[in-house]
């Protein structure tokens, strides 16, 4: 079963085309990082694949609605980039953070026992539990990006979507963190990631995908390290640093 499908999907900013005829599918319970140079296209392919820009030609479709109409929207839980560092101005607990995973799923009712304890269970899973009365600006940016993962978990969403989750974030919150990522997805939850260091991307998620406004390929991490792609999008000799953990 498919989370999204993306069909010859062309979209730019005026006449320049940022992504184009791009087609890809991500299958449910994918880990699918995605890769390539800066103003590769990476973030406007993302926001596609989310609803947040509909293209100018071809299709995108999102957990069985065309993604410019989706309107499940605790089935999504989206991270945008420099979301971790715009956390810091966020005046609310984290467990009000996370709360508002809730949401869309209550619409205009009271919270009730289910929505307490899937918030309960959010900030448990993701081992911030003790940090819930902390004001979100005051966390560190690791502490930061747990909130943001606790407050999809909480809505139960289905696909999480994170552009560039670890910038700006030290190299043991950054390994926990994906180890955190690879949790999820174990246990069912499919990952979109856009990650700026390949060789993480390439030793944690079952898939990659390589853009430079046009997709490069799309495939296991084996296959793509033995491949041209990387030196075809980024113009140049690029090597893969696999990391050992």
């Amino acid at each position: 079963m498919s989370v999204a499908e993306l069909s010859n999907v062309t979209f730019g900013y005026g006449d320049q085309p940022v992504v184009e005829d791009v087609s890809m599918t991500v299958d449910e319970g994918a880990f699918l990082g995605l890769v390539g140079p800066n103003g590769s296209g990476k973030t406007t392919l993302l926001e596609l694949l989310v609803g947040l820009r509909r293209p100018d030609s071809g299709s995108v479709r999102l957990l069985g609605q065309p993604a410019h109409r989706f309107a499940d929207g605790e089935r999504l839980g989206y991270v945008a980039q420099d979301a971790t560092a715009a956390g810091g101005e966020m005046p609310v607990t984290v467990r009000e953070a996370v709360r508002m995973g809730r949401y869309p799923r209550r619409l205009f009712r009271r919270f009730r026992d289910t929505d307490r304890d899937a918030i309960a269970s959010a900030l448990d899973r993701v081992g911030i539990a003790d940090l819930a009365d902390r004001r979100v600006g005051k966390l560190s940016g690791g502490q930061r990006q747990r909130v943001f993962i606790a407050r999809a978990l909480a809505a139960e969403a289905d696909l999480l979507a994170l552009d560039e989750p670890t910038v700006g974030v030290d190299a043991d919150s950054r390994e926990a963190f994906y180890n955190l990522l690879h949790e999820l997805n174990d246990e069912g939850l499919t990952v979109v990631l856009i990650e700026h260091d390949i060789g993480v991307v390439t030793t944690h998620a079952t898939e990659i995908a390589c853009l430079n406004r046009e997709l490069f390929f799309h495939g296991d991490p084996e296959t793509f390290v033995e491949t041209d792609a990387l030196a075809d999008a980024y113009g140049t000799d690029q090597g893969v640093l696999q990391h050992g953990h």
